[in-house]
């Protein structure tokens, strides 16, 4: 696991190897996972529009989002793939039941849970980059990789404007633990989560 990471357990060599025995599975998630990432963002955007750097930097999340999703599409329908319907993503249902009621604490968690969904996404997509051959499919990941990794950072780095250091800190580390244990117990997918 990068040394940069926040995660408190790595995803397995398992994980890697189904999702590269099941690439095309694997692609058909990726794209439902930047399209609901985009959403997720505008989300925001509709939720805080009294908070103007957060509309901002979700907007150009949600953006950003979009253009890995049209990536990522590209890459399905080179290979002959259709998207299907959206399907429940177990992973980040299992994180997003961390979200507590009431106006700050809500915010505050949805900030650090959509932190701790994007280091995931870093910590997998480097495995995939580290694991595929030399190749427009390796250049592609690593630069998702960078991608997610600065976007961990951009919710922390909101958490950090609108709420106390020390709660910031507190609320991670047990989101952080949490996730850890969903990572052991979830089945394994050739799936991003």
């Amino acid at each position: 696991m990068d040394a940069n990471s926040p995660l408190t357990r790595p995803s397995s060599q398992s994980w890697v190897d189904c999702v590269l025995d099941n690439f095309d599975t694997f692609l058909l998630d990726h794209a439902a996972a930047e399209k609901k990432a985009s959403g997720m963002a505008l989300s925001m955007v509709s939720h805080y529009p009294d908070r103007p750097q957060l509309v901002l930097a979700m907007a150009e999340l949600a953006v950003e989002e979009m253009v890995h999703f049209r990536e990522v599409i590209k890459l399905t329908q080179a290979r002959g793939l259709t998207l299907g319907a959206d399907i429940k993503d177990p992973y980040v249902n299992s994180i997003r039941s961390l979200i507590r009621q009431g106006s700050e604490l809500y915010l505050l968690d949805r900030l650090l849970v959509g932190g701790v969904i994007e280091a995931r996404g870093a910590e997998r997509f480097g495995l995939i980059a580290q694991a595929l051959p030399e190749g427009e499919l390796k250049t592609f990941y690593r630069s998702i990789t960078r991608s997610e990794a600065r976007h961990f950072e951009l919710f922390l780095d909101l958490a950090g404007e609108f709420f106390p250091a020390d709660t910031v800190n507190t609320r991670w580390q047990d989101i952080l633990a949490f996730e850890g244990q969903i990572i052991v117990d979830l089945p394994i997918r050739p799936a991003l989560h």
